[in-house]
C-alpha cells in the first residue's frame, strides 16, 4: 500500500490508518445520530419538546467508550515510538546542523556534505541541532522528524531497507526562504557507499 523504505514505516502507517479509520467511523455515527434526531424530534412532531434530566447507563458510555478508544489510539503510536526513540545499537552516526536556509551533514571522518549519503540495510542516528533558528529535520519517506533547536542536541534513528533517492526538508517555519530548504537523502548499497565514503575527505570541504 505504501512504500515501506525502513523498519517503522508500516507502523507509523499502520498507526495513521487505525486512527484514521476511527475517525472517520465517529464521524459517520455521530452525522447519522444528528440527522436521526432531527428527524425523529422536529417541531411540526413534537410542538411540545421532551425534556431528559440525565441518564447514568448513557454518560458511562459516552465517557468509558472514548476514553478506551483514545487509549488505544495512544498505546499504538506509542509502543512503537519508544522502541524507536530508545534503539540502544546503530552502525553509523551523522550529525546533522540546521542553518538559515540549509543543512550540513557531518561523518565520523569529518567530511561535510549538503547532501546525505547513507548505507542501506544498517541502522542510522542523526544527532541533529541548529546554529540558528528552530528548523525540523523531516524525511518524508521515512514518516520521522525531528526539531533542531539551538543549544540543544536532538536525535532520530532510521534503517533504510531501500536504495533510492529521498527527499529531505525543514518541517518547521524558519523565515523568509523556509521553502528553500530541500536536500536529498541518499541510499546506496554498502560498497557503493564504501567507496564513495573512503574517496572523501575533510580538505575537500
Amino acid at each position: 500500500m505504501f512504500e515501506q523504505t525502513s523498519k517503522y514505516v508500516g507502523t507509523v502507517d499502520g498507526a495513521m490508518l487505525y486512527i484514521t479509520a476511527f475517525s472517520v467511523l465517529m464521524l459517520l455515527l455521530i452525522t447519522v445520530a444528528m440527522i436521526y434526531f432531527v428527524i425523529k424530534y422536529r417541531a411540526s412532531k413534537n410542538p411540545i419538546p421532551t425534556q431528559y434530566h440525565g441518564n447514568a447507563v448513557i454518560e458511562v458510555i459516552w465517557i468509558v467508550i472514548p476514553t478506551i478508544i483514545v487509549l488505544s489510539m495512544f498505546y499504538y503510536g506509542y509502543t512503537d515510538f519508544s522502541d524507536l526513540r530508545n534503539t540502544k545499537q546503530f552502525d553509523e552516526e551523522y550529525h546533522v546542523t540546521a542553518k538559515m536556509w540549509d543543512w550540513d551533514f557531518k561523518y565520523d571522518n569529518g567530511v561535510i556534505t549538503d547532501t546525505l549519503y547513507v548505507p542501506v540495510g544498517k541502522t542510522l542516528k542523526f544527532n541533529i541541532t541548529s546554529i540558528d533558528v528552530l528548523h525540523s529535520f523531516y524525511l518524508p519517506a521515512f514518516r520521522i522528524k525531528e526539531d533542531a533547536v539551538p543549544g540543544r542536541n536532538g536525535f532520530i534513528f532510521i534503517t533504510p531497507n531501500k536504495t533510492g533517492v529521498y527527499d529531505i526538508a525543514c518541517a518547521e517555519y524558519c523565515g523568509v526562504n523556509h521553502w528553500d530548504m530541500y536536500k536529498k537523502l541518499i541510499v546506496m548499497e554498502q560498497d557503493e557507499y564504501s567507496k564513495w565514503y573512503n574517496s572523501q575527505s575533510p580538505d575537500k570541504n
